[in-house]
């Protein structure tokens, strides 16, 4: 059945409940009148309600309608945020300089909004050691506590132990902020055209010293 709604010729009932082109309420009237205003005022009658009784009308373009309700559809679509799933594999005896690196991309997932698969892979005889694997999860739950929350506890998954961290902002919060930001740093440029945004394009202090006399 087709979700478009019946429009003049196309209605079938004696008598409509007419909403005029300003949202006005005409009142009941037979359908012939409805269509004859909607003739007059070079509308369309479309039937807003059919369940109603009588049916509900309204005179109105129904071509400018679908056009603005498409264009609404679309850009909802385009502002729709959809959470992703990212997913961060670590070993149980990392050493610090990773641990920290994979923190920094986990802490710049959660910003964005998006969940985090955390992974400990064991191999060998770590498999006998999944304490280690726990521990490391609740160590890095904790340093990213103030971004996001444990959503899925650890558990095992064969050789892998596995953890889900959840955002604490919404993807839309965090996509709007980023839209802030940008359009910060480039009002930030419009208004200061001749000094980069970037600090390693600053200019560096001479390395040469004055001769002594």
């Amino acid at each position: 059945m087709s979700a478009e709604p019946r429009i003049n010729d196309r209605i079938r009932v004696p008598e409509v409940r007419l909403v005029g082109p300003s949202g006005e309420q005409v009142g009941i009237v037979p359908l012939a009148k409805a269509l004859e205003l909607a003739q007059e005022y070079d509308l369309d009658l479309v039937e807003v309600a059919a369940n109603a009784r009588p049916p509900v009308c309204k005179l109105m373009d129904y071509g400018k309608f679908k056009y603005e309700s498409a264009m609404k559809a679309r850009e909802a679509r385009k502002n729709q945020a959809h959470t992703v799933i990212k997913e961060m594999k670590l070993r149980p005896k990392i050493d610090p300089h990773d641990y920290d690196t994979k923190k920094g991309h986990v802490v710049r997932f959660l910003k964005q909004g998006d969940k985090v698969k955390i992974t400990i892979m064991f191999r060998g005889r770590e498999q006998s050691r999944p304490e280690l694997g726990y521990r490391l999860l609740q160590r890095l739950a904790e340093d990213v506590q103030d971004l996001g929350f444990v959503e899925s506890n650890p558990k095992q998954d064969g050789r892998n132990m596995i953890m889900v961290l959840g955002p604490h902002k919404k993807k839309t919060e965090a996509m709007a902020e980023a839209r802030q930001a940008q359009e910060a740093r480039k009002a930030s440029a419009k208004a200061n055209p001749g000094r980069s945004q970037n600090p390693a394009d600053a200019p560096k202090a001479s390395a040469e010293e004055p001769a002594e006399a």
